[in-house]
């Protein structure tokens, strides 16, 4: 079960308008799987305490930070999100050369949480991620169903400052800094030769492997891939194609860009068929720190036919109700052994009412959406222009954007 799915792009100053940071992703994941927005407080923990990941059970820290997350609604982990201090991470599913374990471990969506809840700066969540990779490794079923899919993670990881794609085989893995320009990632390796950290032993399991020769500069996706990235059929298209799309806004890069990327179907970014966008994110991370960044999240499928809504971290917020899936606790499927033998209801209001009027949504409707889009875009660029709003207004942005949207469906 190899598909073509997800895309996260990321543009710097001087590609972005205002100096900025946009970061954007689409979640592509199997067509009736439900994406739900959620947020989770920054808490302070006893030592000892333990932590409940999708699958196995790690060493809590002594703190963790505020985050939202946009994640399939039956695990831990996430897609995508953001933290309180303006880290965003997304994470791609990759395959290569070194085999894939089936053993349960952390997801790659665990780490992608785990990076968020325990890091400050971008480069402080690669240590976090890499730290958990080699300490209790990366596997299990990435799918609720029976049938496995399994894969390796590329994560793209971007704060106020810079961005860095960290990309791993099994316990391998390297690591680029993204300073300035336009990047993306998919399913496929794209570190080449600019690696800016590695696991100490990549280049020899490489060499063991006579994946690598230990004479030739060494290339990353070279030695890891089947095929090399530009070349490895749908996935390097689709990474071409992303790529194209990046470099069409280059130097001027905006949220609104950023959301037609992700909504450009002709590119294979926005998934239609049994994989499909099931949520999509972009954020802008100013790079000014008196200005707070903002997160859109769609909560809902084709993000051509979604409307990106507003999300700010203030201290009133709470969770998200409209957009947050059915608990299910102990009961869960997912935790009972075996795992997978039938499968909840897990739709939350919103993507009940978004589903039903994608049946019947017409030109009037579509107006409507992307005219409350134009209007949360606008109002968050009065609040990051200085507008004065209190942070009780900033708490309830995105649950009255949420609001608006399911009046419009009626």
């Amino acid at each position: 079960m190899e598909p073509c799915s997800c895309d996260t792009f990321v543009a710097l100053p001087p590609a972005t308008v205002g100096n900025r940071i946009i970061f954007g992703k689409n979640s592509d994941r199997p067509h009736d799987e439900v994406q739900e927005i959620v947020y989770f407080s920054g808490k302070c923990y006893a030592a000892g305490e333990k932590l409940e990941c999708t699958y196995i059970e790690i060493e809590q820290v002594k703190q963790t930070y505020a985050v939202v997350l946009s994640r399939p609604s039956w695990l831990w982990g996430a897609e995508m999100g953001a933290n309180e201090f303006g880290v965003c991470i997304g994470n791609e599913a990759v395959w290569g050369k070194e085999d894939i374990g089936k053993e349960e471990a952390l997801l790659g969506m665990d780490l992608v949480r785990l990076g968020l809840e325990r890091a400050r700066t971008a480069e402080e969540a690669v240590d976090v991620i890499v730290s958990l990779l080699d300490q209790y490794g990366q596997g299990g079923n990435c799918n609720e169903d029976t049938t496995p899919f399994l894969y390796h993670n590329s994560f793209l990881i971007a704060d106020r400052k810079e961005a860095w794609i960290l990309e791993t085989a099994g316990d391998f893995w390297a690591a680029e800094k993204v300073e300035e320009g336009i990047r993306n990632i998919s399913n496929n390796f794209s570190i080449t030769t600019k690696i800016d950290r590695e696991h100490p032993k990549t280049r020899p399991h490489a060499s063991n492997n006579s994946w690598w020769d230990g004479v030739q500069e060494f290339n990353f996706a070279g030695a890891y891939s089947w095929h090399y990235p530009s070349k490895s059929s749908s996935h390097g298209d689709r990474y071409c194609e992303g790529y194209k799309l990046l470099k069409k806004h280059n130097g001027n890069m905006t949220a609104e860009a950023m959301i037609e990327i992700l909504s450009d179907k002709r590119s294979g970014v926005n998934m239609e068929g049994s994989f499909r966008t099931t949520g999509s994110m972009v954020s802008i991370l100013p790079q000014d720190p008196n200005q707070p960044c903002c997160h859109f999240f769609t909560g809902t499928p084709d993000p051509s036919r979604s409307v990106f809504k507003p999300f700010i971290f203030a201290p009133q917020i709470e969770q998200l109700p409209k957009t947050a899936s059915p608990s299910f606790g102990s009961d869960d499927p997912v935790k009972q052994l075996p795992r997978f033998q039938t499968r909840p209801d897990r739709r939350h209001e919103l993507w009940r009412k978004h589903e039903s009027a994608l049946k019947n949504m017409g030109n009037e409707m579509l107006g409507k959406m992307k005219n409350l889009e134009k209007q949360k875009l606008k109002e968050v660029e009065c609040i990051l222009n200085g507008g004065d709003v209190d942070p009780a207004s900033l708490a309830m942005l995105f649950p009255n954007s949420v609001e608006d949207e399911i009046k419009i469906y009626g």
